[in-house]
């Protein structure tokens, strides 16, 4: 059974200030915990990952083996038929691996479930900033430095920062930034945000979420 949260925040400017006016963000979130829809989630995308490359050959793949190493009876030796059998050194492999593609399905409303159970589980870590994008027309490194320091982020943490669109200027701005991850309010993720202490949201950002929820 799934309940509606409403998340206020109190956005602030890029120089720290405090803004009068508040921001919403209703979500859906599971009655009970709605954890186990995260950990699916995760393990989806963990498993996505894999290549599914590794091979061995059995033995009709390996080459060679179409002659009979010795006759049948009379040596003295255990008779035998072919020199890739697996019993053999370089012959084929039993039930070796095989390529393979392995995926896990989530539904879309379980994915939508799981991000919005991490954003209420993080609501403490969430900081709503206005017009970000508007600060930056030009690449600054030493501006966004700025603007953390004066909003108290702790650029040694881990940071997301979640925009409207991809701008090419604030991509650059923290490339440099080891801790810091710029990602699309489209394109928001269990994964990314789970791995970041810090969330950054800027206000057109969180009327895209309201939207993407809202649906």
């Amino acid at each position: 059974m799934s309940i509606k949260k409403v998340i206020t925040y109190n956005p602030i400017d890029s120089s720290g200030e405090k803004l009068t006016a508040a921001h919403q963000l209703p979500l859906t979130i599971l009655k009970d915990s709605g954890n186990y829809l995260v950990h699916k989630d995760i393990l989806r995308h963990h498993i996505a990952k894999k290549q599914g490359t590794v091979s061995t050959k059995t033995r009709s793949e390996v080459r060679g083996g179409g002659r009979k190493p010795w006759k049948q009876k009379g040596t003295g030796r255990a008779r035998a038929g072919s020199n890739s059998s697996p019993l053999w050194k370089g012959g084929g492999v039993i039930f070796g691996p095989k390529p393979k593609t392995k995926k896990q399905k989530l539904n879309k409303k379980e994915y939508r479930l799981a991000i919005q159970t991490l954003l209420y589980n993080k609501k403490n870590s969430i900081l709503v900033i206005e017009n970000l994008e508007k600060s930056f027309e030009t690449p600054k490194t030493q501006r966004f430095c700025e603007i953390c320091h004066d909003c108290g982020i702790n650029l040694n943490n881990s940071t997301l920062l979640i925009v409207e669109k991809n701008l090419l200027s604030l991509k650059l701005s923290i490339q440099n930034l080891k801790n810091v991850r710029l990602i699309c309010a489209s394109q928001l993720n269990t994964l990314s945000l789970i791995k970041s202490k810090q969330i950054i949201i800027t206000s057109s950002a969180l009327n895209e979420l309201r939207e993407i929820f809202n649906e």
